[in-house]
């Protein structure tokens, strides 16, 4: 810091954020919350995905109060901000190297130790380098219903973003490769944005279909209406509505006995 020392504050609420206070503040409507549910039950990979300042790591927290008490949970943050409530959690961070340069420890080498450990569920609190290559094998290799964060504007970026990262752990693979990767570890994108009047909001649920060509297919289930406008004290009206089209997860979670009715996807709701 140019112009001498800087300090930034993370504080968190002393108790953390429950699903029902962020249906209240707006950040997503209530049946958005019980199909998250069903996704984290139903063993889907998640990522959720949004800008600095936006709120992941809080939605992270609140998703993850989703998974069932009785899985082996294992988490790996840069900085330890995640709360988790369940019996069975494993909590592991990153250490930075001494003075002399040595004792690293990286969210990648935490990755791959915490394959060794027998996790049911792995929560990454961000992945923003080589990491995202173990954790796009880890969800492709039977650790199903796996969590994690990435700095991206949309849901198209977001992939992007982890494109790059996978190429950043200095595997030279093929870019059709990789996005075959991530196609077929990323089952769904939630992405957060800060709308001008403050407010955080889930903006799309986004549903990864697969590959067409050397293109990572999407299909949004849910958007946020921007049209409705705002209010005169600049606040947004609108919120998140459904496309109306219907997940091709849905089959996949029946199979795990979580029954989804259709109605939670009624069109323009």
């Amino acid at each position: 810091a140019l112009d001498g020392a800087a300090l930034t504050v993370r504080k968190f609420a002393a108790d953390p954020f429950t699903v029902e206070d962020l249906v209240r503040f707006g950040t997503m409507p209530e049946r958005v919350a019980e199909l998250l549910r069903a996704c984290v039950q139903g063993r889907l990979d998640i990522l959720i995905s949004g800008g600095t300042g936006t709120g992941k790591t809080t939605l992270l927290n609140v998703v993850s109060s989703f998974l069932p008490p009785d899985e082996r949970i294992i988490t790996i943050e840069d900085s330890a901000e995640l709360r988790l409530l369940q019996d069975h959690v494993l909590r592991l961070e990153y250490r930075p190297p001494n003075v002399e340069g040595r004792g690293e420890v990286t969210i990648r080498d935490l990755v791959r130790n915490a394959l060794r450990m027998r996790p049911d569920r792995i929560v990454v609190g961000e992945v923003r380098d080589g990491a995202a290559l173990d954790m796009l094998q880890a969800m492709n290799t039977g650790h199903d219903g796996s969590l994690t964060t990435v700095h991206a504007n949309t849901p198209r970026d977001s992939l992007s973003r982890l494109e790059t990262m996978v190429l950043m752990a200095g595997m030279d693979l093929p870019v059709r490769a990789i996005r075959e990767q991530v196609a077929s570890a990323v089952d769904v994108v939630v992405q957060l944005a800060r709308l001008r009047d403050g407010t955080r909001r889930i903006t799309h649920i986004t549903e990864v279909t697969g590959m067409e060509g050397d293109v990572i297919t999407l299909q949004d289930l849910f958007v946020f209406d921007h049209r409705a406008g705002q209010d005169q004290y600049g606040r947004h009206q609108g919120a998140l509505v459904s496309t109306g089209l219907r997940p091709r997860f849905v089959d996949h979670l029946a199979d795990h006995g979580i029954i989804v009715g259709p109605e939670l996807f009624g069109r323009g709701q």
